[in-house]
């Protein structure tokens, strides 16, 4: 009786260690120069009161410890990092505390790629993509794109972008209608203003990015980056979107289920 109890010890713990070095906890380290490089380069953070600063470099670093960024034909460096905990933290800046459930790994590659993961060759149109299926629980994000989009100041941010995108696919659809960020009083308008706003820029009668009319999903990321990127700006052409995604994002008193 004691060898058997013995022999299920020991294959319990030979399974843990197995398990253990299969599937080691990668963590990213923080940038030691986490602050500075948020100050040089995210006008988000530049904005900040320096107590809020404080609890941004904290959540930024909190992001890197359960989400591992690795690179494909390059590796990926200390600005990298605190580009892309950057890009997860605006949209949810909110919401304290609250953690991405859907993302283990970000994947670098060095510019736009194609439907088949490739940065070389023809087709390479993607700035970055948030994976679905065998993919799932990946982000694949160019890092010209990532650094691109914190350097200009023209709204447009494809990191801020993708993490919209996951922040949308946390009730199970990626489909731009957050419903658990909007109450039912709210989601019928905001339908309505998306496709009404959708219309005008078909029409040519819109400063709002042409790829928002991919579809909603791609509206709702496009529209929040303006929202991030240029607040001012969207409040001034567009009081009514502007106040509904301040809804979402900034008013909402319940953190994502």
């Amino acid at each position: 009786m004691l060898t058997v109890i013995l022999g299920i010890i020991i294959l319990f713990v030979l399974g843990y260690l197995l398990v253990k070095f299969q599937n080691p906890a990668v963590k990213a380290v923080p940038p030691a120069d986490l602050p500075q490089l948020l100050q040089t380069h995210v006008r988000f953070y530049q904005h900040l009161p320096e107590v809020d600063k404080k609890r941004f470099v904290s959540r930024a670093a909190d992001f890197l410890s359960y989400v591992r960024i690795e690179g494909v034909g390059l590796k990926p460096e200390p600005l990298d990092n605190a580009l892309v905990a950057a890009s997860a933290i605006i949209p949810i800046w909110a919401f304290e505390g609250w953690r991405y459930p859907n993302i283990t790994n970000v994947i670098l590659y060095p510019d736009t790629f194609n439907k088949d993961f490739q940065f070389e060759g023809d087709g390479r149109n993607t700035l970055g993509m948030v994976g679905t299926g065998y993919m799932n629980g990946q982000m694949i994000l160019s890092q010209k794109g990532l650094r691109d989009g914190f350097a200009r100041d023209d709204g447009n941010n494809t990191g801020i972008h993708e993490f919209v995108h996951l922040l949308d696919k946390t009730d199970g659809d990626t489909d731009g209608r957050p419903e658990y960020l909007l109450d039912e009083h709210h989601i019928a308008p905001w339908i309505r203003l998306m496709h009404r706003e959708m219309q005008r820029i078909a029409a040519g009668k819109s400063d709002i990015n042409p790829y928002g009319l991919t579809n909603e999903a791609e509206f709702f990321a496009v529209i929040s980056e303006y929202f991030f990127e240029k607040p001012e700006k969207l409040k001034e052409k567009h009081p009514e979107l502007y106040g509904l995604l301040e809804e979402m994002f900034i008013k909402k008193t319940t953190e994502p289920q």
